[in-house]
């Protein structure tokens, strides 16, 4: 693929007549900071919500689960005799990239692009070279801008360009197109300089992102509440204490800046890792002033406490954020539990875990799976392996993950039988997480024990069903740990099966 994007004869081009192949094996990132903060220049970021039973445009292509059928969907509505505006399809693409859809995102952009049913302007052409970007790469991206017409390369393609080589860590590229985009006055907004600074920041230099700061002051630029976020951020990040308060002051003085409860947030997350308990009290003050209805705002809070081992706190906290919020979803019930289960508290975590089971519409195992963990942290696997029996005797279908968690227990208290046989459990519903790979240490454990025991069918069958999980990694291992066919590497260590980090 790349090969062919190099020379530039890609059918990824502004006017393209050839829709983007969608077989093509993209690798798509997920660093979304800078590219929410880009696209929340080029185009105004709105929740876009649909009623599931009218016929409109964004509620067909919404329950497409495969980018190949995008277009056939659009094609579709088109053929039907409907009309398609610039406004609705905006909308959809933002709401697809919002839920981190990139590749379909992108699917509609090139149709805008290529059907030329409605205007695609320099806007919608920086989206689609960042949309590019994230799901070919930057190469593909520099491709497409390349082929722009001089009228297109402006200030929102040029940013966008600079986002891409930001988000793949491309300093010397990142800088010389800077330098480019200074010359030609393009350089001089918050958001460009925000972006040099996540620049520096993501590649480990981050006594560099005062300077920025300093250097949109000097150039006239107004730094916004993301500039001195990031700036308190790396300051936090290098133990630098004063000069993060120093910022913090500064920002609360700024007219034209309001402190959000994220910036408090920060603010307390490095002083309880710095063991400040009094100081980070403070600023947790300051954050729950500043929530309203936030509901995520509430989930950090509840962390916060968890952290600090407040459970009074927290609990307190949980209270008030369903009377404010109203609705709580999965996500705020796996915050909860995950700091209940840090407090050694699972009586309380069983509690609320059968709350949310009484009131959830959607059976997220990323929920039990909380209390899963705890029970195996403290040794209750049998406990947990009944929990999860009584769950699928309900009708539900577990995620690789859940078994792989009960397996995973067994094997730290050294019973390898029943390690075994809930890995078996794990890769039998593996299509209910396609994305799931087991830990290359409970998969080389369990390996071992087998070839211990001396059941060459078993092995056998173990490492075949391995085989249809994992595959293309260089480095595998046999059950003496020498290379082997398991397609298991030690690169697959950062493909967490426990999720207990989310809450955290």
């Amino acid at each position: 693929m790349l090969s062919t994007l190099n020379h530039c004869h890609c059918s990824i081009t502004p006017q393209s007549s050839k829709p983007i192949n969608s077989s093509m094996n993209f690798a798509i990132l997920n660093k979304s900071i800078i590219s929410y903060n880009f696209l929340q220049r080029v185009f105004a970021i709105r929740v876009y919500c649909s009623n599931s039973k009218s016929n409109n445009l964004f509620s067909r292509i919404s329950p497409v689960r495969k980018a190949d059928l995008v277009v056939p969907v659009l094609d579709q509505w088109v053929d039907e005799g409907r009309k398609v505006n610039s406004f609705e399809l905006q909308r959809i693409i933002r709401d697809l990239r919002s839920r981190k859809l990139f590749s379909r995102a992108l699917q509609v952009s090139e149709w805008m692009s290529v059907r030329g049913l409605c205007p695609f302007k320099s806007g919608d052409c920086a989206v689609h070279l960042d949309l590019i970007g994230v799901v070919h790469g930057w190469e593909a991206a520099e491709c497409y801008f390349n082929n722009l017409t001089d009228e297109q390369k402006n200030d929102k393609t040029f940013g966008a360009l600079f986002n891409c080589y930001i988000r793949e860590g491309l300093v010397e590229k990142s800088l010389a197109h800077f330098q480019k985009m200074k010359e030609l006055g393009f350089a001089y907004s918050s958001l460009v300089y925000n972006n040099l600074m996540c620049l520096y920041r993501n590649t480990g230099q981050l006594e560099r992102v005062s300077d920025v700061l300093s250097e949109m002051k000097e150039n006239g630029v107004t730094p916004n509440n993301f500039s001195y976020r990031v700036c308190i951020n790396c300051c936090g990040e290098r133990a630098d204490l004063s000069g993060m308060e120093k910022l913090l002051e500064e920002m609360e003085s700024q007219p034209f800046v309001s402190v959000d409860w994220i910036t408090y947030s920060v603010m307390a997350n490095v002083y309880i890792k710095a063991k400040f308990k009094e100081k980070a009290l403070i600023f947790l003050k300051k954050l729950e002033d500043k929530l309203h209805k936030d509901a995520i705002g509430y989930n950090h809070l509840i962390s916060h406490y968890g952290n600090l081992g407040n459970k009074e706190e927290m609990l307190r906290l949980w209270g008030v954020h369903k009377v404010v919020c109203k609705k709580q979803i999965n996500r705020d019930y796996i915050t909860i539990l995950g700091s209940l289960v840090k407090l050694d508290d699972l009586e309380a975590a069983e509690t609320v875990l059968k709350e949310w089971e009484s009131s959830c519409r959607t059976y997220d195992f990323k929920v039990p799976n909380i209390l899963l963990i705890g029970y195996c942290q403290k040794g209750l696997v049998d406990k947990a392996e009944t929990m999860l029996q009584d769950i699928v005797k309900k009708g539900k279908t577990p995620i690789p993950n859940s078994w792989a968690i009960i397996a995973a227990g067994y094997l730290n208290i050294d019973k390898m039988e029943k390690a075994f046989e809930c890995m078996k459990e794990a890769i039998a519903v593996r299509e209910q997480n396609p994305g799931w790979r087991p830990k290359p240490h409970l998969v080389l454990s369990i390996s071992k024990w087998l070839g211990d025991q001396q059941d060459v069918r078993e092995l056998e069958a173990f490492r075949s069903s391995l085989k249809t999980i994992v595959i293309g990694n260089k480095d595998v291992y046999d059950t003496s740990g020498n290379p082997e066919a398991f397609g298991i590497g030690e690169e697959n260590e950062n493909e967490k099966i426990l999720i207990y980090e989310q809450s955290k």
